[in-house]
C-alpha cells in the first residue's frame, strides 16, 4: 500500500478507518500488480495506467467505486455517474462482504473501459477488455 493511502486511512474516524483498512488490504491482495496512489484526493488502484477501483470518504459513509463496475456480471453495485462506474457504500466494517468484494475485484481486471484516454477521446469511452 502506498504511503499516501496509509496517511489517507489514518485521517479517518475510527469506524471509517476500519472500513478503509479492510478495503485497502483486500484490494492489494486481489490486485497485486495494480499501482496504488492518492488521485483526486482519495486512494485509487490502476492497471496499466487505467483507474480500476478506489474509495473515498463521503458524508456518512465510505464509497467504494469501480470505474467499469456497470459492466460486471456480479450484482450488488449501484450505477454512479454518466459513464460506466458503479459503487457500494459502507457505514460499518461489518457491511463489507469480502467474498463479494473479491469477486468484483476479479472482474475489475477483466472488464475495463479506457478512462486513461477519455480526455483525448473528448469524453468517449472505449472498451479495453
Amino acid at each position: 500500500m502506498h504511503a499516501d493511502t496509509r496517511a489517507y486511512n489514518a485521517e479517518q474516524s475510527p469506524a471509517d478507518k476500519k472500513i478503509c483498512a479492510l478495503l485497502a488490504k483486500t484490494i492489494d491482495a486481489a490486485l497485486p500488480e495494480a499501482e496504488n496512489k492518492v488521485w483526486h484526493a482519495h486512494p485509487v488502484w490502476f492497471l496499466e495506467g487505467n483507474p480500476v477501483v478506489g474509495y473515498s470518504k463521503l458524508k456518512g459513509c465510505v464509497r467504494l467505486l469501480f470505474w467499469s463496475g456497470q459492466g460486471f456480471a456480479t450484482k450488488g453495485l449501484a450505477k454512479e455517474g454518466k459513464f460506466k462506474a458503479a459503487e457500494a457504500r459502507f457505514t460499518t466494517v461489518d457491511e463489507v462482504d469480502v467474498p463479494l468484494l473479491e469477486r468484483w475485484l476479479a472482474e475489475s481486471r477483466d472488464v475495463q473501459w479506457d478512462y486513461k484516454n477519455i480526455v483525448k477521446r473528448k469524453g468517449r469511452l472505449e472498451r479495453l477488455k
